[in-house]
């Protein structure tokens, strides 16, 4: 689940140049099922502005943690939710789901993708939410150009802007959803 080369903090310039944003690269080809299971539940997003989708806190949220200078963003998704969404998906991407980590602060919850990186970005908080994390998914094996690391981000937003990846916002309460 550690994927701290494909997190950012950062601008997207199509979306607010002013802003820095919280970014999560997720790849709906990954390896990892827990990582492909997370981009299961974008499809419960709903359309906001220039085509991001924002998705409700029950059906996939995010959780922030520092440890010193490193700032962690843990993606966590209902066992129920998960197990719904996943009724129709191969038995082995099923079987998967009894296998992931719990999270520690909802029983009922797990967790999916938990990437991290050294900064002193601090997120905004307001209304019992810390500032939303935004989501690039995308399909790696067509990605052309887009490669890990920290050069990655400007090939993952211009797959974006050209309507070859998707951006999803997902909220970060303070305390964890029902």
């Amino acid at each position: 689940m550690d994927g701290s080369a494909r997190m950012w903090i950062s601008e997207i310039p199509s979306l607010d140049p002013d802003t820095r944003e919280v970014i999560l690269d997720l790849d709906r080809t990954s390896a990892d099922p827990a990582e492909r299971m997370a981009c299961l539940l974008l499809d419960r997003g709903h359309e906001g502005e220039a085509g991001v989708f924002y998705l409700l806190p029950e059906d996939l949220s995010a959780r922030y943690e520092r440890t010193g200078n490193r700032l962690s963003v843990s993606l966590l998704a209902r066992r129920d939710v998960l197990a719904q969404d996943l009724a129709a998906r191969p038995a082995a991407l099923r079987a998967h789901l009894d296998r992931l980590p719990r999270d520690p602060l909802h029983d009922e919850r797990v967790v999916l993708v938990r990437r991290e990186t050294v900064t002193d970005f601090v997120p905004a908080e307001r209304d019992g939410f810390q500032q939303p994390v935004v989501l690039i998914d995308h399909d790696a094996g067509h990605d052309a150009g887009v490669g890990g690391g920290p050069d990655a981000l400007p090939g993952l937003v211009s797959l974006f802007e050209r309507h070859e990846a998707g951006i999803v916002v997902v909220a970060a309460p303070k305390a964890p959803p029902a």
